[in-house]
């Protein structure tokens, strides 16, 4: 009997969460001491006991895990086996039957699946399951590279549809665990009946990517004390009340207190902000007091507030005493005289400024949890969660895509796939005839998400956060430029550089720089440049004007660009271009009296670029003509640390400039651009493009039936054109070049200040001149 406990005792072990990338296969990584002791190998089945049995294939845990005692489950495991993570299961060694016939039916109530069977016979070929288990088609998804050969080619199996779909197991013959084979029967029933119980919104931790720290940080804080009361109770303290989740819209805030609730097991009572509003005196808090009373006898269980900014906003600012009443009653309900137990009250909102700062105290919301854009890892969890039942073809590279979606939150991810799905769909709708009640499975099959569907996508799907101030994505690169070799040397090595390759700038601790001011005459392509410099480096791109930020209304203009550096750090990397810079930002001290609105602009972007809220993944392009009227303060390094002078191109930069306006135009052989290009000094990338255009319609004004474009006409074209740069204005560029840099380190001139004793007036006669 001893030996037995011993054996059993040894056998338990803690149950950790699977990663997303592992989870709806179907298999439990456990520890190698353990799979030694029961004589496992790698793809043998085990049952894994907690409230209820469930059966999983067993693989070696991850490099990371040596050494742990504990078996990684996925939340579709977690769930059959009535435990959450943290809980205790026991695993034994097990065998599994063929079975003669396995019925399905759909896990959730007011689904109705149709169709062959056939699919999902394939998906679940050779999976272990049990009458009662909950089962998920994914299929599709690619295997690790950690995964044993055997393992990899069982995982190897076509999908059931385009997006996983949950279903029950019904029944099985015969009973216990068994697998499914060529000679097994396989049905479908097509939505529920009575006798499925009905499941409930079955959201787990495996459905939520690029949070890991911050499931932690909430299971800490609300699993722990509904499960286990008796922790807090012996250390003497109170366990957490409430917990604030704030961050950008669609990052996953509604999502992750569902999942919380499903794995601890806890009712769940949501209330949508405005819907608590009543038409009556006292309606609303009443409704707020009888909902907190379901939740205190039902419980354990977990209220949750969404956009609870609408319903608790500072009362200082709201005129209506309704709106008042109701955040007396909030903060009552949460820190009153009657204590709560089991009950924990979780909170979103994206406006985390806009609420009450009575419920921002321990006690009520003990704890804040900032939930934020994913990063790159993060994303490519969530494109791995949202294509988990999606035939992916081979040219799909999911690490790829989790680059190029740099901004993206976990919603634009899913509307991502969505449009990709449907780009697929598009491709076989000539082969679907919408008259009959069924697609050919042959078509079925033959479906696939490819990369050009998910290149489609990008071009349809933001990053929400950037919606707001969006412009088109430069469709101009380097290519596209001639003549500014050096600046796009600059350029590239400054933006294109910190933006792709981070570790190699923190590995010899150094920082990017921050900003670029491009200068020189007008027309020489500065604006093309920033342009350029954004669509190469594949960063989002904000372009904006003087007249967007400034504003009449005092202190408005000052908001709008803390609103617009707030976003670009969102959803970074972020390229922000500001042309016309020298309107916005010039030099302070050049009036009396009450500083003026530009004045206080420039203090806030100087604030901004290097201030005490870092600029990572953030790069600021400034473009001017007169580089000479900007504040002295932002042309020093940590600001605009490169100054860019972009001149008239070289004659080699000049032709270069001409084959590219040229490329779509026919030319006659008597036309030698290598000419023209020597003849064109001082000429400007836009005049040369005026060249060009101007030859064009003295062709098209000789003969509209003209196929070629003659030297004559060019010559002609020549004698209209003329460059726009000087050499005068050459020559105070050279002067801006030479000086520009000690200009910006030398001390100002206290142009406009009153200095202490200037207004007293004068001992004298009174006969001093005004």
């Amino acid at each position: 009997m001893a030996d037995a406990d011993t054996k059993t005792k040894s056998n338990r072990v803690q149950v950790a969460s699977l990663p997303p990338a592992d989870s709806g296969r179907g298999l439990a990584r456990l520890p190698a001491n353990l799979m030694e002791e029961l004589g496992l190998a790698d793809g043998d089945i085990i049952a894994i006991s907690g409230k209820r049995m469930t059966p999983a294939r067993a693989i070696r845990p991850y490099k990371d895990d040596s050494g742990l005692d504990i078996i990684r489950l996925d939340g579709l495991q977690r769930s059959n086996a009535g435990v959450g993570a943290g809980d205790f299961v026991t695993v034994e060694k097990a065998q599994s039957k063929p079975a003669k016939k396995v019925t399905f039916a759909p896990a959730q109530s007011g689904i109705r699946l149709a169709g062959s069977t056939d699919a999902l016979k394939r998906s679940f070929f050779g999976a272990p399951i049990v009458k009662g288990d909950l089962v998920a088609t994914a299929g599709h998804q690619r295997v690790n590279t950690d995964m044993p050969d055997n393992i990899r080619q069982l995982l190897q199996a076509p999908a059931f549809a385009l997006q996983e779909v949950r279903l029950k197991v019904v029944s099985t013959q015969p009973a216990g665990i068994v697998h499914i084979d060529a000679d097994t029967e396989v049905a479908l029933q097509p939505e529920q009946d009575g006798t499925i119980e009905v499941e409930r919104d079955a959201i787990t931790y495996d459905d939520l990517g690029g949070m890991a720290g911050t499931i932690d940080a909430l299971r800490e804080m609300v699993e722990l004390p509904l499960r286990h009361p008796e922790l807090f109770r012996r250390l003497g303290v109170d366990p957490p009340k409430g917990v604030l989740l704030h961050g950008p819209p669609g990052t996953g805030k509604t999502m992750l207190a569902r999942a919380v609730a499903n794995e601890s097991d806890a009712e769940f009572f949501h209330i949508a902000g405005p819907e608590i509003m009543g038409s009556a005196y006292g309606e609303s808090e009443k409704k707020l007091r009888e909902l907190f009373e379901n939740a205190s006898k039902a419980a354990p269980s977990i209220i949750f507030i969404d956009e609870i900014d609408s319903i608790a906003p500072k009362r200082e600012k709201v005129t209506g005493e309704a709106e008042k009443r109701l955040v007396a009653q909030l903060l009552t309900l949460m820190d009153g005289l009657e204590p709560r137990q089991n009950l924990v009250v979780i909170a979103a909102t994206n406006r985390p400024d806009a609420i009450d700062s009575a419920l921002r105290r321990p006690g009520r919301f003990d704890r804040e949890i900032v939930i934020g854009v994913p990063d790159e890892p993060g994303r490519r969890e969530i494109l791995g969660i949202h294509t988990r039942g999606m035939p992916l073809g081979e040219d799909v590279d999911l690490d790829k895509l989790s680059k190029r979606t740099y901004g993206f939150v976990g919603a634009d991810i899913a509307s991502l796939t969505r449009e990709a799905a449907l780009e697929a769909v598009r491709r076989i709708m000539p082969k679907i005839n919408l008259g009959e009640d069924e697609i050919p499975t042959e078509v079925l099959d033959s479906l696939a998400v490819t990369a050009d569907d998910f290149r489609n996508a990008l071009k349809r799907v933001q990053p929400s956060a950037m919606r707001e101030v969006m412009v088109q994505m430069p469709d101009i690169g380097w290519d596209d430029i001639g003549g500014l070799d050096e600046a796009r040397d600059k350029l590239k090595e400054g933006v294109e550089l910190p933006l792709k390759h981070p570790g190699a700038f923190r590995r010899l601790g150094i920082r990017p720089a921050r900003g670029f001011l491009l200068y020189g005459p007008p027309g020489t392509g500065k604006t093309l440049l920033a342009k350029a410099a954004a669509r190469e480096s594949e960063a989002n791109f904000i372009a904006t004007k003087s007249s967007d930020l400034l504003s009449k209304w005092y202190g408005e203009s000052e908001q709008q660009i803390a609103r617009l550096f707030a976003r670009a750090r969102q959803v970074a990397p972020t390229v922000i271009f500001i042309d016309e810079l020298d309107s916005l930002v010039p030099s302070r001290g050049g009036s009396m009296g009450e500083p003026q609105v530009t004045e206080r602009v420039v203090n806030t972007i100087l604030s901004e670029m290097d201030g005490l809220e870092e600029l990572n993944n953030v790069v600021v392009i400034g473009a001017t003509n007169r580089p000479n009227l900007i504040d002295p303060a932002l042309l020093r390094p940590g600001r605009f640390d490169e100054l860019i002078y972009v001149g008239p191109p070289s004659e080699e930069g000049r032709l270069r400039i001409l084959q590219i306006h040229t490329s779509n135009m026919p030319l006659a052989k008597d036309v030698d651009l290598a000419d023209y290009a020597k003849r064109t000094d001082r000429f400007t990338g836009a005049d040369l493009e005026d060249l060009v255009r101007r030859a064009g319609l003295i062709a098209m004004r000789r003969d509209m039936e003209k196929a070629e474009v003659s030297k004559q006409d060019f010559d002609d074209a020549l004698e209209e054109t003329r460059p726009s740069v000087t050499q005068k204005m050459l020559d105070q560029y050279k002067r801006i070049r030479d000086n520009l840099k000690q200009d910006a380190l030398k001390p100002q001139p206290t142009i406009g200040f009153i200095e202490p004793g200037m207004l007293e007036p004068k001992k004298g006669n009174g006969k001093d001149k005004a």
